[in-house]
């Protein structure tokens, strides 16, 4: 079986490989035909080891396929079901999930120290307890979710990470008030997706703000009123707000640097989301007085900060009913093979999201 494999932290590039297995098949367990996989800008982070996973270990965890197989015990899939590959499976029985924080649930996070593939050199992890850049994947039941016939694969892998972070933090985390004005900071594909949740919510002025003139233009495209360089964000700040700062700012990339520039594009009383995943050694400092005196709230997003089933349900909905373009997040498609090709095209900011079909 081929799979895409990272020997090292640290290494650029993606060994494609045919000598890989899926592992772990049994009861409670699901193998998953994957047919589509998104390259989401976390995969990037756990191969420089900014995200914490052991390698070896098969990249990805945006993807979706068709159930080959279902172990004992496992009643909600059978063969032949489309499903989600869901990275952050709810447990339904820890604190969290008992008090409807499903997205804080860390049954999936478990998954990711066990094997899910071997070689003849020995076992090979998968990322987030996934791994998606594959023919097959071996996951816990919970991370198999069923979707209806018409949603292609490649637009229900989209929804897989990307859609459901950037839409609910929007729509669950900040719960975006109509009229206001808001502010994106990294226009990838879940930047273009926090977008598409403020312009949902009714946001009267959708700042996009990114280094890179074609996000810029696709973020226009996806309803931001206005999209500026970086070095043009206070300026906009003082044209748009009259200086006092925007309603909401959300902050896609993951650095304490954007972090610190989010709340200070946030007017008093305004609203910081943290979206973006960055490293445990990176640290975004505040003083006392400020905390108090701005009375801004910062409000972390995980994975869209909502039950994420139920994310998956209404992303599906907005899209049937055309009031959200998912398809239009794919600007660039590659085969497994050159998967090494869509890493380029994330990390020059080429891509908003590239499919990699298999």
């Amino acid at each position: 079986m081929r799979a895409a494999v990272l020997h090292e932290i640290g290494q650029d590039k993606l060994d494609v490989l045919d000598d890989v297995e899926a592992v772990g098949f049994g009861p409670g367990r699901v193998r998953i035909r994957v047919r589509a996989t998104g390259l989401c800008h976390s995969d990037l982070s756990a191969m420089a080891g900014v995200l914490p996973q052991p390698a070896p270990f098969v990249l990805g965890h945006e993807g979706a396929g068709e159930i080959l197989e279902v172990g004992e015990g496992v009643s909600h899939v059978k063969a032949g079901d489309r499903v989600i590959v869901c990275w952050l499976p709810a447990c339904g029985t820890c604190p969290a999930c008992r008090r409807g924080q499903t997205e804080l649930c860390l049954a999936g996070f478990m998954n990711a120290g066990t094997p899910n593939f071997k070689r003849p050199g020995g076992d090979v992890f998968g990322f987030a307890g996934t791994g998606t850049f594959t023919e097959e994947v071996v996951v816990d039941a919970g991370c198999a979710v069923p979707i209806p016939d018409d949603v292609p694969f490649d637009i229900a892998a989209l929804i897989g990470c990307g859609v459901t972070t950037g839409l609910g933090a929007a729509l669950n985390t900040a719960d975006v008030a109509a009229g206001s004005s808001v502010a994106v900071i990294g226009c990838g594909g879940v930047g273009i997706s926090a977008i598409q949740g403020a312009r949902l919510k009714g946001a009267a002025e959708i700042i996009a703000v990114d280094p890179v003139a074609s996000r810029r233009e696709s973020a226009l495209k996806f309803g931001a009123t206005k999209a500026v360089a970086p070095e043009e964000l206070a300026d906009t700040k003082q044209s748009v707000t009259g200086g006092e700062g925007f309603d909401y700012v959300f902050e896609v990339v993951g650095k304490s640097a954007t972090a610190r520039t989010a709340y200070d594009m946030t007017r008093r009383g305004g609203t910081l989301v943290v979206v973006g995943a960055g490293a445990m050694d990176d640290f975004l400092q505040f003083n006392m007085f400020e905390l108090f005196f701005d009375e801004k709230r910062i409000l972390p997003s995980m994975y869209g900060g909502g039950d994420v089933v139920r994310s998956y349900e209404r992303t599906i909905a907005l899209w049937r009913a055309g009031r959200i373009d998912l398809s239009g997040l794919i600007t660039h498609r590659v085969p497994l093979a050159d998967v090494n090709e869509a890493l380029q095209q994330m990390r020059t900011g080429t891509a908003l999201r590239t499919c990699v079909e298999i």
